[in-house]
């Protein structure tokens, strides 16, 4: 059986064509899950532990340095006291070795499950949007902790769709963006994809092809449509901004002349909520601390940028800032942030103003964020995409008859509002903001079936 997987920034989701009916597998209660895997801390077992014939040299060896020195009692309690030092040094081992290689513990979680139960045992790994580091330079342990993670989350799509289909799941069509996010432009997309196959493979799939989002969704929409037309479709997204131009509708197959892609998204606004709204309280235009700290600390899936921020010494720094930068630096604080800046960003979708509490940071620590606070945080990733919108305007031959709008991130009144002022007089239809592209990816797998 094949299957369309969503493998988003943000969240992730699958669906198969049963019968000629579309059909969205269920992860728990909802059709989609956040893109996120926890792996809890693996402590070894001390029955686990044996003379293994190396083992027992290192005891001999500590046992000829000790009949050397006085006071070391008989060699029996020598024997006894140099197989503890071994013993010690073994679980150490053990305990190092399972931190390094969080890809083979067991007992994975996913999504909100995943992020909870990190910040509730406040010990070991959580993973969140590994698709976004998929087409950055990666030396070798970095890659294999990424390659096994997507993985694992795609093993973990595989197994619940073959359990809800009752039959076994061996191929996907897998979504791509147009651009990948990266550090190293065309390679890094060629990266991604070569990492993503391997993924597939580990995770029990005999076949896969990629298919780019925006035409995904363009398929989605074209089943909507009873007349041909020209249609834009614009796939905002939690990490990258897709754009397609189609024609579709009329029982024809469905044509894409043309894409564009934007790699940033969704989560680029969560990360400059944090940066304007929440840094200011920990030093931010305040203190001598560099502004790459805060940028560090604000990119909550980069997981190199998380380990320099919490490497850094803030024991010097002036109050009230240096307790809040060393609370910051504690496990899962930087995911709890980045939730309340999603929150807020969600939030000012529907309201003028939003206010959180940083009561993990200090007690009773407020923070306001209006419609002005939030438009200054998105400005970047607003001018981006009104660059991208406007390239596509000035690239398309003929003036489309729609805009699908589609992608997690273009529930925002804000975002709608950029697409509706670069189109003007155009119809903007609005898809399923979570599942528009998963339904395009799950009718072009019926087709390999």
């Amino acid at each position: 059986m094949y299957i369309g997987i969503d493998f988003g920034t943000s969240y992730s989701a699958a669906a198969a064509v049963v019968d000629g009916q579309l059909k969205l597998v269920r992860f728990g209660d909802a059709h989609q899950f956040r893109t996120a895997v926890f792996f809890p801390e693996v402590v070894p077992n001390p029955e686990d532990f044996s003379l293994t014939p190396a083992l027992a040299a290192q005891v001999d060896a500590i046992m000829r340095s000790a009949r050397g020195q006085q006071g070391h009692g008989t060699e029996e309690q020598r024997h006894r006291d140099a197989v503890r030092v071994v013993r010690r040094q073994w679980m150490e081992e053990q305990t190092r070795a399972a931190s390094a290689s969080i890809a083979s513990f067991q007992h994975a979680l996913f999504g909100e499950e995943a992020v909870e139960a990190y910040l509730e045992e406040g010990t070991g790994h959580l993973i969140e949007s590994p698709k976004s580091m998929l087409g950055y330079r990666l030396d070798p342990p970095v890659r294999r902790t990424i390659l096994n993670i997507a993985a694992h989350i795609l093993e973990h799509i595989r197994l619940t769709a073959t359990q809800q289909f009752g039959t076994p799941v061996r191929g996907a069509v897998i979504g791509r963006p147009v651009e990948f996010r990266s550090s190293m432009g065309e390679s890094g997309g060629e990266q991604a994809l070569e990492l993503l196959r391997e993924a597939a493979a580990i995770a029990g799939f005999d076949e896969v092809t990629f298919l780019e989002e925006p035409a995904a969704a363009a398929m989605h929409y074209h089943l909507s449509l009873a007349e041909r037309q020209l249609a834009l479709i614009v796939d905002i997204g939690g990490g990258t901004t897709d754009v397609a131009y189609a024609e579709l509708g009329g029982g024809s197959t469905p044509i894409i002349r043309r894409s564009w892609g934007l790699p940033k998204g969704g989560s680029d606004i969560d990360a400059g909520v944090s940066l304007h709204s929440f840094m200011p309280y920990f030093g931010k235009h305040a203190s001598v601390i560099p502004v790459h700290h805060f940028v560090e600390a604000a990119s909550v899936h980069i997981m190199p940028k998380q380990r320099e921020f919490r490497r850094q010494n803030y024991q010097r720094v002036s109050e009230p800032f240096g307790s809040r930068l060393r609370a910051l630096q504690q496990l899962g604080a930087t995911t709890r942030l980045n939730r309340l800046a999603e929150r807020i960003k969600i939030e000012l979708g529907a309201k003028p103003h939003s206010e959180v509490t940083m009561d993990f940071i200090e007690r009773d620590l407020a923070v306001a964020v209006g419609e002005a606070d939030f438009l200054l945080s998105a400005d970047d990733f607003l001018q981006r995409l009104q660059r991208l919108l406007e390239q596509v305007s000035a690239d398309i031959p003929d003036v489309p008859a729609s805009v699908f709008l589609t992608g997690g991130s273009s529930r925002s009144p804000h975002l709608q509002a950029s697409v509706r002022a670069c189109f003007p007089g155009i119809a903007l239809v609005e898809g399923d903001p979570s599942l528009g592209v998963v339904s395009g990816l799950a009718s072009a797998s019926a087709h390999m079936a």
